[in-house]
Formats: C-alpha cells, sequence, structure tokens
C-alpha cells in the first residue's frame, strides 16, 4: 500500500478549513485545531479502547492521527460522570490555550463539544456514534444529540 502524504494533507487541510468554519472560528484554524484535539483527547480518555479503534477507522488520516498523538493506553478509564467533569478534562488537554480557546466558559465549552460530535457525524456511522454514546455515563449521553443521530 502507497502512503500518499500529500493527499493526506489536503483531506486534513480541507476537513480543518471545514470545522473552522462550522466552529464559526473565522480563520483561526490552530484554535480549532486545539479544540478538536483537545475534544478527542478527552473522548478518548472515557472510552474503551475497542471504542476508540472502531471510532477512528471511520476517521481521516489526519484526524486519525491526532486522535492517537500521545496516547497511551490504559486498563483504567478516566472518570468523567458529567459534562463538567468532561469539559474540565477537554481543558486539561488544551494545556494554557484552554483560557483563550474555551474563553472561562462552560458554555462555550459545551457549544464547541455539541458541534464537534455534529460535524463528526458527516464521517462516522449513525451506528459508531450511537456506540460512543451507549457507552457515556448517563449525564454525557446528551454530549452527542440523539438529533445527530439519525
Amino acid at each position: 500500500m502507497a502512503l500518499n502524504f500529500n493527499q493526506y494533507a489536503a483531506e486534513g487541510n480541507t476537513f480543518l478549513k471545514q470545522y473552522t468554519k462550522e466552529m464559526d472560528l473565522g480563520d483561526n484554524r490552530d484554535k480549532a485545531g486545539r479544540i478538536l484535539t483537545s475534544i478527542l483527547h478527552a473522548l478518548r480518555d472515557i472510552i474503551t479502547t475497542e471504542e476508540s479503534l472502531q471510532f477512528i477507522a471511520q476517521l481521516p488520516m489526519f484526524i486519525k492521527a491526532a486522535y492517537v498523538n500521545g496516547w497511551t493506553i490504559r486498563k483504567k478509564k478516566v472518570k468523567a460522570k458529567n459534562m463538567t467533569q468532561f469539559i474540565d478534562l477537554v481543558r486539561k488537554h488544551d494545556g494554557q490555550a484552554a483560557i483563550n480557546d474555551f474563553e472561562y466558559s462552560d458554555e462555550v465549552a459545551e457549544n464547541y463539544i455539541m458541534a464537534t460530535f455534529v460535524f463528526l457525524r458527516k464521517y462516522v456511522s449513525m451506528g459508531e456514534m450511537e456506540d460512543i454514546r451507549d457507552g457515556l455515563p448517563k449525564d454525557l449521553k446528551s454530549m452527542i444529540a440523539s438529533y445527530i443521530i439519525i
């Protein structure tokens, strides 16, 4: 199998450009990339390894790379039982940039999280989104809104 890095780069740029637009971030792709990566890494921390692998199998190569970058597979998953705890986990993954990226606002962070999963639905099958949603704690199921699982 030949690797076409130029194609992966082009697909990644297209994805990030569309995501930035969808998130209403102007042309700030750096911020969009940090937000996306921190949300994906937080998700990765709370779902099973098997579910992660099924999820990323459907993503473009660029997003697969962002998802697995720095991944240490652990048997014991991070506990995030509600949106506040998940937002804290997202901010942790965003590091010092979280102050600017999420504007000190849980509402802004939650909106970015919800919008990210709506956007990812363009790439991930309904069945996979349902599997992820079903595996989340009760108070986090709304993160993957039922209206995107249509």
